[in-house]
């Protein structure tokens, strides 16, 4: 699974360099505090980053995860445990994301969406906030336990 992250970072890179320094900490702040389980912390970064980014393309889909996790934190922050259903990424949007199962295969769509947030969130910290780089390459092994989880799923061997 650490060769399907680098690949897909590899595959963002076009699609997200370039962010100011402020934006990219931002994200990064997003992936940390919920990663951390500063929920309030990561409702307030992900509101702050959502105000940085600009409406276009691939920045559509990072958005869009950035609410998802939003909206999870806001949950969890307030003791509901289970995943937030009401957003989801668009099939423009899925084009973004790593882990692309046939509905059939998919045993809980809320934790799909919240870890295709999240692996997002991180790839673009990686790719985007140099200053960050310690901290994110400290959690790579955090992302790829997620995409372990969908690896028979996913028919990698």
């Amino acid at each position: 699974m650490e060769r399907f992250l680098t690949e897909y970072i590899n595959r963002l890179k076009p699609y997200f360099s370039g962010f100011p320094v402020v934006t990219a900490h931002e994200i990064a702040s997003v992936f940390l505090a919920f990663k951390f389980g500063l929920f309030r912390n990561a409702v307030h970064e992900c509101t702050q980053a959502i105000s940085l980014i600009p409406d276009n393309g691939a920045t559509m889909a990072l958005k869009k995860a950035l609410s998802i996790v939003r909206a999870n934190a806001q949950n969890l922050e307030n003791a509901q445990f289970t995943s937030d259903l009401s957003i989801s990424f668009s099939e423009n949007e899925r084009l973004y994301v790593p882990i692309i199962l046939p509905p059939a295969q998919i045993e809980d769509p809320g934790s799909l969406e919240l870890d295709n947030a999240l692996i997002l969130i991180y790839s673009v910290a990686v790719i985007t906030s140099p200053d960050d780089e310690e901290a994110m390459t400290e959690h790579r092994k955090f992302i790829i336990r997620l995409l372990n989880g969908y690896k028979k799923a996913l028919g990698i061997s």
